[in-house]
């Protein structure tokens, strides 16, 4: 049995996909619109770096179905069921390789033995130092000698199995499509052979991690590739939710300010003003302090662990937030002026229009290549502001799986000797992927939808 487990942050999630979704649809109504989102996707690059990011996003939601297991009965007339306090996703399901497969200590990537030497008791009971053999990587050997051979022959099956899932998958989306590849010009192909390897991938980390630690375990033996793989979902959550914390505070005031001017854009220069006059990470590290007092002083509320790190992380986006939305802001406020005093707004202002319509119709649409190409770049700047909010002690709760707290963690390791260098490593990797996918795409976003751009490729 088990009992679900629905936090702020799960339920944040799935409504930002349904809005998605929902924006999606109504694409069909805006044929001008859609086009330019078309353009997006025409571009190799524009669609490799969609599937990329897809793939985190699903491995995020996947991490956002909690739920608890249900404990054994400790008497025979127990009638309630109780469960337990430990919180897993549906995700943890996927790697229960990873996750059930703790060591003592450090073991370097695909290890059979210990990283560090230990006191050993030799069969006539002499004490001597060693490199003991690990509890679970590498336990199905019966000689060290195989291990080379043993990795390569499952490497082979595991990216050959990933090869057919592939296959079933770009089939069965060929089935569904009838071959409109040629009609809509969107280069599937590239989409096809990024599926392909992520696919591939994902399979090689699932079986052998059944016998491996593919990054190694760190410093409580715990699985570096398992802890990477579940601070995806941090680092996606905390990109999305603090931008959007971000975008009505900026598209709002930043549109008031250039508008109506006069006494209006004198406040809203004054807050933005004021707001980036202080340093950020100061501001930012004294709200999360008041954010941990809040919790200590009402821990009642918080009787599992997950549930105050999932409100600290909440408290840290919406302090990323609303510390963040000043450069956006100025402009949409620069980019107003210029709108408001075209030809066609000032006959809409001659013929009574009201300023809502006016701002929905004439202005919002000229701003909107803006506020995409922030959205996707502000995306990118908060996900690398976790990792070194995180690494100087401020950024989310440390029970909670970030990269930022693999960096923060690697300090140490680095300067031991030998230096232990794969769990920033691992880290870096999936970090910087998300990040490079990111950037790429609102690249392909600009170019789709900044009027410049356009007006120069034609």
């Amino acid at each position: 049995m088990i009992k679900p487990v629905i936090l702020w942050s799960d339920v944040l999630i799935y409504l930002l996909v349904i809005s998605v979704v929902a924006f999606l649809i109504q694409l069909r109504k805006r044929p001008q619109t859609r086009e330019r989102w078309r353009s997006v996707f025409t571009s190799k690059v524009g669609m490799v770096s969609f599937v990329v990011i897809a793939f985190y996003v699903l491995v995020a939601l996947l991490d956002s179905l909690h739920y608890r297991e249900a404990l054994p009965p400790s008497g025979e007339g127990e009638q309630t069921t109780a469960y337990s306090s430990e919180v897993k996703s549906v995700l943890d399901v996927v790697l229960h390789n990873l996750h059930d497969s703790n060591e003592k200590t450090y073991s370097a990537p695909f290890a059979i033995y210990s990283f560090a030497k230990e006191n050993l008791e030799a069969d006539d009971g002499s004490i001597y130092r060693d490199y003991p053999r690990l509890e679970h990587a590498g336990k199905h050997l019966a000689d060290a000698s195989e291990q080379t051979f043993d990795i390569l022959w499952r490497t082979l099956v595991a990216l050959m199995t990933g090869l057919i899932i592939a296959g079933v998958l770009i089939a069965l989306h060929k089935f569904v499509m009838r071959g409109g590849r040629d009609a809509d010009g969107i280069p599937w192909k590239a989409a096809y052979i990024t599926i392909a390897i992520l696919s591939m991938f994902t399979c090689w980390v699932i079986q052998l991690s059944e016998f491996y630690h593919v990054m190694g375990t760190n410093k409580v033996g715990a699985d570096v590739m398992y802890s990477s793989i579940k601070a995806i979902r941090t680092g996606v959550l905390i990109g999305t939710l603090a931008t959007m914390v971000t975008l009505p505070f900026a598209i709002v005031l930043g549109i008031s300010a250039g508008y109506f001017k006069g006494l209006v854009d004198d406040v809203v220069q004054y807050l933005y003003t004021t707001l980036s006059s202080i340093p950020s990470i100061l501001l930012i590290a004294a709200s999360v302090l008041l954010v941990d007092v809040y919790i200590e002083t009402n821990a009642a509320d918080f009787n599992l662990t997950i549930l105050r790190s999932d409100f600290k992380f909440l408290a840290l986006c919406a302090i990323l937030g609303l510390t963040s939305w000043t450069t956006l802001c100025r402009l949409l406020r620069a980019e107003t002026l210029k709108v408001s005093q075209l030809e066609y707004v000032q006959a809409a202002h001659a013929f009574g229009v009201s300023h809502t319509n006016i701002i929905k119709r004439h202005i919002l649409p000229n701003v909107t290549h803006i506020i995409l190409i922030a959205l996707v770049l502000d995306f990118s700047m908060f996900v690398l502001a976790e990792a070194l909010l995180s690494y100087i002690g401020v950024g989310v709760d440390p029970s909670m799986h970030s990269w930022g707290n693999m960096i923060n963690a690697a300090r140490s390791e680095l300067s031991r000797d030998p230096f232990v260098w794969w769990p920033v490593i691992s880290a870096f990797l999936l970090m910087f992927t998300l990040v490079l996918a990111a950037n790429l795409f609102s690249d392909e976003v600009r170019n789709a939808f900044d009027p410049r751009t356009v007006k120069e490729g034609n």
